[in-house]
């Protein structure tokens, strides 16, 4: 179970790209906890400095900041490495949408930048962020690979475009790719501030605050919550895959469904608060209903994640409370 037996060839390098971030940090974390070296490259416009000071003086930790927009910076950042996780983009649908040339450039142009300098650098496994909005308007659940509707925004067609890039890379290059379509990721970390926050941090901070947080739509909007230590898992093992395996896309999540109103009081039952939520328009964008398969990552990866929504939201809260 979990990824903390997970072993790799002594003095294997990782390169986690968006290391600064949310899920990014999580990852260097856990890879310097198992004794192995992470180069973490971030250009800290999403990422933040104070998520990666924890282990900044780790012997077996490199910094570079860097965009991966620009190839050269990719390319120094490939060398000598095994293994690269591709957590660098920009996320939120409503952003993109206000934002599409942005977009194109950083999660598409972006993600290629890497794929190439990967190529070039002869690295092992590419491993990569996807997201569940590539299932866009179909409706059927739990969703299933292979079974995508049409995109809803401009972030879901990076995710799209960066999935067939890697299917290419692996194809015609011999580059092992591997995609996970991260379903509301959440835990530690995770960034409760600004407009595009996520609604479980965001909702925590508010209620610590007294402040009523407002649900976008009637609250009655399902998704499969996934805690981040599963992502760490699935990540760690994707870099285990065989090459079978290589140039598909995974779900990564637990394999629930939790509706957002019933989060909410969750939150406010565990916080020991009584305020009631405000409720606002529907996002632009937005899917109403997410819930995943996840036993083509059980199947070729080995992905079995041991974090259940409620046991994830626990620790989710705890770690908020001493540290907002």
């Amino acid at each position: 179970m979990g990824y903390k037996h997970l072993t790799f060839p002594e003095g294997s390098k990782f390169l986690v790209t968006g290391g600064a971030g949310f899920i990014g940090s999580n990852l260097c974390e856990a890879i310097l906890n198992l004794g192995y070296r992470v180069r973490c490259l971030d250009d800290l416009s999403t990422g933040k400095q104070e998520n990666i000071n924890l282990f900044s003086q780790n012997p077996n930790y490199e910094f570079i900041t860097g965009d991966i927009k620009d190839f050269d910076t990719c390319i120094k950042a490939c060398e000598g490495v095994d293994y690269v996780l591709n957590q660098a983009a920009w996320g939120s649908v409503p952003r993109s949408i206000e934002m599409p040339l942005f977009y194109c450039a950083n999660n598409i142009q972006g993600t290629l930048n890497m794929l190439e300098a990967a190529r070039l650098n002869g690295v092992k496994k590419f491993v990569y962020a996807s997201s569940s909005s590539v299932y866009g308007d179909e409706p059927n659940l739990p969703k299933k690979e292979g079974r995508e509707g049409n995109l809803l925004s401009p972030y879901a067609l990076t995710k799209r475009c960066d999935e067939e890039w890697a299917k290419q890379y692996t194809m015609h290059y011999g580059l092992d790719t591997y995609g996970l379509r991260y379903f509301n990721v959440f835990g530690r970390r995770q960034d409760p501030h600004g407009f595009y926050a996520a609604v479980i941090p965001k909702f925590i901070k508010q209620l610590l605050n007294g402040e009523s947080p407002t649900i976008n739509g009637d609250g009655k909007q399902s998704r499969d919550f996934t805690y981040i230590e599963n992502v760490i898992e699935a990540n760690l093992k994707a870099c285990l895959a065989p090459h079978e395996a290589a140039g598909e896309a995974f779900n990564i999540a637990y394999g629930g469904r939790e509706y957002l109103i019933d989060i909410y009081y969750s939150l406010t039952s565990a916080l020991g608060v009584e305020i009631e939520p405000i409720f606002g328009p529907d996002r632009k964008g937005d899917i109403k209903h997410s819930n995943a398969d996840i036993s083509k990552a059980k199947a070729l990866l080995g992905y079995d994640p041991d974090y259940d929504f409620a046991s994830g939201l626990k620790e989710a809260i705890d770690w908020y409370k001493a540290n907002l």
